[in-house]
């Protein structure tokens, strides 16, 4: 069976789409038989070529523009460039099975459904992110009609869809309240962390000996340091707790806001804020062990709307967390069901310096929530949820223990929400 997916982000990419996907593809070809092709963007450096093969997976690049995303003309610009380019390739591309769009940029699915209409396959629409409602943490741009223009294309993309994926629950009754996706043809698989590759393991190892954290309570944030997060929030609580000398608020990653955080950073002059950058999978099972607890946290309104993928890694990892996200969420139903963390209002500083607080003075609590956590990592295993992706292609009815917890969901019209 051979299927094509189209997606800006991927190998050698470090953000979280472009590694699941990465992640996804490779098992597909590897533990399932099928014939992979990505259409991405350039790789982040330009360096590699237009059509190589990697892990058994075909991948031709879309050279569009790799301009600075900090700024709206150049997340813009790349946006419509590698649109451009991926239409031009997929017009010689061989017939596939099947072809999947994400949402890198949120106007590719036109891209995947014309191609599909034209090789005569199955169109599966995987959402990573629901437009245009996440659009709205742009915040150097405001425009109702690319607003409105993205919702039609949402509509028109989830209505002509074979498929559609959902990243969970309440993601699945944001597409079929608020882009009248029909529920039947819904299926949800939640995102995942290997297990074997990130697992308990001690905290004083090679990691935190480098860095000088071995004898410290590390807080950590690791992954995308975008505009989904509020890691200000993060900052000030780091500014109430300083004279905690042996507390560490520990920020891995990179991405949009990166820059901002280190500028306030050193304006308060907080030297128990430390910034590293994304860490090689070889040492991702040291780092994420070298926190004591870590937070995950998404702006209120995009419940539903975006699923914080590093939830899963933690759990993989067997470490406690402050989810600060609204109640309706993926995240807080996790963390309710398997008790692996504490969840606060977003924004809410005086809760989230309660919660750390709690956690640094009571480390059984801790070590108990970190294991009820890996029981939970187990269940989001990366096998399983790519089994489930399998089964999805193959046509075949889901495997029920994918991580999905179904509720009833009133189903509203598109043009209501326009």
């Amino acid at each position: 069976m051979r299927i094509v997916f189209f997606n800006r982000s991927y190998y050698p990419d470090t953000g979280a789409t472009g590694q699941l996907l990465t992640e996804l593809t490779q098992d597909l070809v590897r533990e399932h038989g099928f014939d992979v092709t990505v259409v991405s963007g350039p790789s982040p450096d330009g360096s590699k070529p237009d059509a190589i093969t990697h892990e058994g997976v075909r991948i031709v690049r879309a050279r569009g523009t790799r301009l600075a995303r900090r700024g709206f003309l150049g997340r813009f610009a790349n946006y419509v460039t590698y649109f451009l380019v991926a239409f031009w390739v997929s017009l010689r591309l061989p017939r596939a099975d099947i072809v999947v769009a994400l949402t890198d940029p949120p106007i590719i699915g036109l891209v995947a459904w014309m191609t599909s209409k034209r090789m005569g396959a199955r169109f599966v629409f995987l959402c990573q992110d629901i437009f245009p409602e996440v659009a709205t943490l742009l915040e150097d741009f405001r425009s109702e009609t690319v607003n409105a223009i993205l919702q039609q294309v949402n509509c028109f993309l989830v209505k002509r869809a074979d498929r559609i994926v959902a990243l969970g629950d309440t993601m699945k009754g944001r597409l079929v309240e608020g882009k009248n996706a029909d529920p039947s043809k819904v299926s949800v698989i939640h995102n995942w962390a290997d297990t074997e590759a990130i697992s308990p393991a001690p905290k004083d190892n090679e990691f935190s000996r480098a860095h000088g954290l071995a004898d410290k309570f590390v807080v950590m944030h690791s992954g995308n340091i975008g505009l989904s997060q509020n890691l200000d929030c993060l900052i000030e609580a780091a500014s109430i707790i300083v004279s905690e000398r042996d507390v560490v608020f520990l920020i891995v990653g990179d991405g949009v806001r990166r820059e901002a955080l280190q500028s306030e950073v050193a304006r308060r002059e907080l030297d128990n804020v430390v910034f590293l950058p994304y860490q090689p999978r070889e040492s991702l099972r040291d780092s994420y062990a070298t926190a004591d607890v870590f937070i995950v946290s998404l702006k209120p309104g995009l419940a539903g709307y975006i699923v914080p993928s590093k939830l899963y890694g933690i759990l993989a990892a067997g470490r406690p967390y402050v989810a600060a996200v609204e109640a309706k969420t993926e995240v807080a139903a996790i963390t309710t069901e398997y008790d692996c963390g504490s969840v606060i209002t977003p924004g809410d500083v005086g809760g989230l310096v309660h919660e750390i607080t709690r956690f640094y003075r009571d480390r059984e609590l801790a070590e108990r929530l970190g294991q009820n956590a890996r029981r939970a990592g187990v269940r989001f295993d990366r096998r399983k949820q790519v089994r489930a992706y399998g089964e999805l292609f193959k046509g075949e009815p889901l495997d029920t223990d994918v991580g999905s917890h179904e509720r009833q969901h009133r189903r509203a019209s598109c043009e209501a929400r326009s």
